[in-house]
């Protein structure tokens, strides 16, 4: 009995035991976005697949980033000007006709009105009756009439008389609301139709980014150019990090923005973009890739975004351009192929090299290493420098011992061969 009691006992103690280390107290964890919990890091074992990284910017410079759950919508109905021009070309098209169908339409429905209300459809054929409108005998008529007033085409058929106070006023006002209509659609495809989004089509990238060294610096690079004769003016070049990161105080930042540095301080950044130009970014210990090597960057998941800023030299219009490297677009040990050649009297670029790279020799380890590494090659070098001093001054210090000992032992010798010769 005793035994069974005891091993009742064991048995409760255990499943205690296994209760306390298998269902610790639940922590609810905060409900995150989806793209929080799909760039969460997951420990699930050391040889996990490569999950794919969605791009923040494509290729083509479009932004990836869909509104959800946008409760406030009158907001858009309050700037519809730039709504209308934000929209697609069938949906604008669509919205264009629609918009001047329906103000015919509307005005052509209260001329009908007009003109059954004051009889003049009963004396169509009387001559003796001033109608409001001449020659308006159905909706048909009135809608065409419609059409002609607001449009001031006037083909002189269908005429409103002086006998209709209410037709006056109302061929005032759709005028007025006519001429609105139509600065309002015309401006609005104008717009559309010159926006300078489509100057950034001729502005091209590089379709990848290499890391090599340049001056002795470890340097990320990528090139950019500009297809068009007709040249972007006050042109700027910026770059930024895209990478979600884990602050010290256990905060999550998805999407995370970080500057990367491709010529601000010496005004690099500013491009005089006659010919490709390859922009460089230096890798010190300002920049995000400071401590990342050749065998860590696949292991990354990070973005690149760059950003090329000018005025159409045609429009004076503020053109933007924009494009992106992810870490398989990112080379490392390359360099880009030259595109620019001397011909008699003028410059060529050759475009068919202008996405070409070729291999060179960089090494492998990240700049930190570098850098680490180099102190560490001038640290022998002082230590020698001192250490051959240090021997000099003993070997100067041992000859003058030894000088001394020799001069005593001369003096010893003279000395006793002069209490010989006296003895």
């Amino acid at each position: 009995m005793a035994k069974l009691t005891e091993s009742m006992t064991n048995v409760l103690e255990g499943d205690s035991m296994d209760q306390d280390v298998e269902s610790p107290v639940a922590i609810h964890q905060p409900k995150l976005p989806k793209q929080a919990r799909d760039d969460l890091p997951r420990h699930i074992s050391r040889d996990r697949t490569k999950r794919k990284i969605q791009r923040y910017v494509r290729k083509d410079g479009k932004c990836n980033v869909h509104h959800g759950n946008v409760r406030e919508t009158y907001r858009y109905l309050t700037d519809i000007f730039t709504t209308l021009v934000d929209l697609k070309w069938r949906f604008n098209l669509l919205i264009f006709v629609m918009v001047y169908t329906v103000t015919w339409l509307f005005f052509g429905m209260i001329w009908w009105l007009i003109a059954y209300i004051r009889g003049d459809m009963d004396h169509i054929e009387d001559p003796s009756w001033t109608p409001c409108v001449t020659n308006l005998n159905g909706f048909v008529s009135a809608f065409l009439f419609s059409i002609e007033t607001e449009t001031t085409i006037g083909y002189g058929y269908r005429v409103i008389t002086d006998k209709c106070p209410e037709g006056i006023i109302l061929l005032l006002i759709q005028s007025v609301l006519g001429s609105i209509v139509n600065a309002f659609m015309v401006g609005c495809m104008f717009v559309k139709i010159s926006q300078p989004k489509k100057r950034a089509e001729t502005l091209v990238f590089s379709t990848h980014a290499v890391i090599s060294m340049r001056d002795g610096k470890l340097c990320l690079m990528f090139r950019v150019g500009d297809l068009r004769n007709s040249h972007i003016v006050e042109a700027s070049i910026r770059a930024k990090l895209i990478k979600s990161k884990q602050t010290s105080e256990g905060e999550f930042i998805p999407l995370n923005q970080t500057d990367i540095n491709v010529g601000y301080y010496t005004g690099d950044d500013r491009l005089f973009l006659v010919s490709p130009l390859i922009i460089s970014h230096e890798i010190n210990q300002q920049s995000p890739f400071w401590e990342i090597s050749k065998a860590q960057l696949p292991k990354e998941e990070l973005e690149i975004v760059v950003i090329l800023e000018g005025m159409v030299e045609a429009t004076g219009m503020t053109c933007q351009a924009r494009s992106s490297y992810i870490t398989s677009e990112i080379l490392w040990g390359y360099r880009f192929t030259p595109v620019l050649t001397l011909e008699d009297g003028f410059y060529e670029v050759d475009y068919n090299s202008f996405h070409e790279t070729y291999e060179t020799s960089t090494p492998s380890l990240s700049a930190k290493e570098l850098a680490e590494l180099a102190s560490r090659a001038e640290l022998p070098l002082s230590w020698s420098v001192s250490s051959k001093l240090n021997q000099h001054a003993e070997l100067e210090t041992e000859e003058e011992e030894k000088n001394i000992e020799e001069q005593t032992e001369r003096n010893g010798d003279v000395a006793n061969l002069e209490n010989e010769s006296k003895v």
